[in-house]
């Protein structure tokens, strides 16, 4: 790709040893897909708290893309199931609205044996974020390329 890019990471503190194996494929990948590509991190404390820091982060229009990463495990009551909503929903709106990809990598797992394979190399959600960013982050730049040339 010739077009130096820069990426965010925005991951949840909460279930961190599982978070941190999504942040680390997803930076691994970024480096790999992307050569040359700045990535940062930004830690919030938990899965609700992603959406203000990606909306600040849109804003500045910096960020080729950006990537919300965190688990939600599923308890007996409907909390888990309610923040997982209100993410998605933000997430999607703050893509739309900034018009920059926001790539939602939030897992939601009824148990942390789920969520483990999800995070790690069964499923590698981390790297799979971070393919559909670089991705994501082209088609818009050529979408505005061709539009600019017509």
């Amino acid at each position: 790709m010739s077009t130096r890019r820069s990426y965010a990471i925005v991951a949840s503190e909460y279930n961190p040893e599982l978070v941190q194996e999504l942040v680390n494929s997803a930076a691994s990948e970024l480096n790999s897909q992307s050569t040359g590509a700045t990535v940062v991190l930004y830690q919030v404390p938990g899965a609700f708290e992603i959406p203000i820091v990606v909306q600040e982060l849109a804003r500045t229009q910096v960020y080729s893309a950006i990537i919300a990463l965190g688990v939600i495990i599923y308890g007996k009551t409907d909390h888990g199931r309610l923040i997982s909503e209100t993410v998605t929903d933000h997430l999607m709106r703050i893509s739309l609205e900034n018009k920059i990809p926001v790539i939602h990598e939030v897992i939601t797992a009824p148990d942390e044996t789920t969520a483990q394979a999800r995070v790690g190399k069964e499923y590698d959600r981390g790297a799979e974020a971070a393919r559909a960013a670089v991705e994501m982050a082209q088609l818009l730049n050529d979408i505005a390329r061709r539009e600019v040339s017509r």
